[in-house]
């Protein structure tokens, strides 16, 4: 499910390129179509985090990927881009009430190991991130069609939706978030620790969002040809996989607060080093660096966040959490977007970007010294 559900945000990326030649859109057009899905993604978060205060986790999960089997279908059968557009919003959707859902539902099944746990899971959905491009690449060499791809999404989503309704009635549950019941309460006894992580890494995050979805025209700027180009997206992902694993595993380990900004200063500083560079064997490695380091950060900010918030609020708390960060960082795809139409290059603008990120970091490790930040 995690991976259908990840998919259903990174898919658009791939298909930019392919909606701007077929539909005769702009740069700025197509970058709203991916801020869709991911102000999709935003949308439900907090209003799943009330449903969660009545429902049981799974039965929401169950619920994300009926909406993920319909949006598919829908956006299978779109015919303009207003459709494409909308079609993108309701898979955004369901994937955000299913993160909501099913990361505090993942830590408690997993309580002493929370890191570990939440880095197999995200390990998971980061398979569907790195099969993205080679999945689009594949549909559209053999069938020509981009609206394959969501017959294929729409199909797949109700076979696991099926398989995880059987899978849970055969499972012990935890109970631990009986007494979650107060969204609101909950907001107010953890805001200082929800402002860190809205802060932090929805900032982080509309950087990444910017960056990931032009990828593959930016490279193409760099001097590389469409398809090195498209792989390189794919090797973004792939160095994300195992650094769910191994991220999680260390914020089980480290101070939480020092390596969570210690990851996000490096992709800052990555990002940085890739304005500059020049030539395939350097831009490959920094690629792969900066996937690394930036799918490092997502169980490093979940585990000290569902580590830390207490069972009668956790899943409410995360839900403001999510809402939050997933707002600020929608925006980034639209923004990258609407400056290249102004007509900057993407190496000043990711430079500026990779600046005032640099600047969070920076703030936020100041209050970290003088003991402001949540522990």
């Amino acid at each position: 499910m995690v991976l259908l559900v990840n998919l259903a945000r990174v898919i658009f990326a791939p298909l930019l390129q392919e909606f701007i030649a077929v539909f005769s859109i702009g740069e700025g057009t197509a970058g709203l179509i991916a801020t869709l899905a991911w102000l999709g993604s935003a949308a439900l978060r907090l209003p799943t985090g009330w449903v969660l205060t009545r429902v049981p986790r799974h039965h929401v999960i169950l619920a994300t990927g009926g909406i993920l089997t319909g949006a598919a279908a829908f956006l299978a059968n779109a015919t303009s881009i207003a459709m494409v557009g909308a079609g993108a919003l309701l898979m955004g959707l369901a994937s955000g009430a299913y993160f909501v859902a099913a990361n505090p539902l993942i830590s408690e099944l997993y309580p002493g190991r929370v890191g570990w746990a939440m880095g197999v899971h995200g390990m998971s959905a980061q398979v569907a991130a790195v099969a993205a491009a080679p999945f689009v690449t594949l549909i559209l060499t053999l069938f020509a069609d981009w609206r394959v791809v969501f017959v294929c999404v729409s199909v797949v989503a109700a076979a696991a939706t099926v398989a995880l309704f059987f899978a849970a009635r055969a499972t012990d549950l935890p109970d631990a978030g009986t007494e979650d019941t107060d969204i609101l309460g909950a907001a107010r006894a953890e805001w200082r620790i929800l402002a860190v992580g809205v802060a932090v890494v929805g900032t982080t995050g509309f950087v990444w969002q910017g960056l990931f979805n032009f990828y593959e025209l930016y490279m193409s700027t760099k001097g590389l040809d469409p398809a090195t180009a498209r792989n390189l997206l794919t090797v973004v992902f792939a160095a994300g996989v195992p650094a769910f694993f191994v991220s999680g595993r260390l914020a089980d380990r480290l101070p939480r607060v020092p390596y969570l900004l210690a990851t996000i200063a490096s992709f800052a500083g990555c990002l940085l080093l890739l304005t500059v560079a020049r030539g395939l064997a350097a831009i490959l490695v920094l690629t792969a660096a900066i996937g690394f380091v930036i799918h490092s950060v997502f169980p490093a900010i979940d585990t000290y966040l569902l580590d830390a918030l207490p069972d009668d609020s956790r899943a409410s708390a995360y839900a403001w959490y999510s809402a939050g960060m997933m707002t600020v960082q929608a925006t980034g795809s639209s923004a990258v977007g609407a400056l290249r139409e102004t007509g900057l290059a993407y190496d000043l603008v990711f430079t500026r970007l990779a600046l005032g990120l640099g600047v969070v970091v920076l703030g936020a490790a100041v209050l970290q010294r003088r003991g402001r930040l949540p522990q």
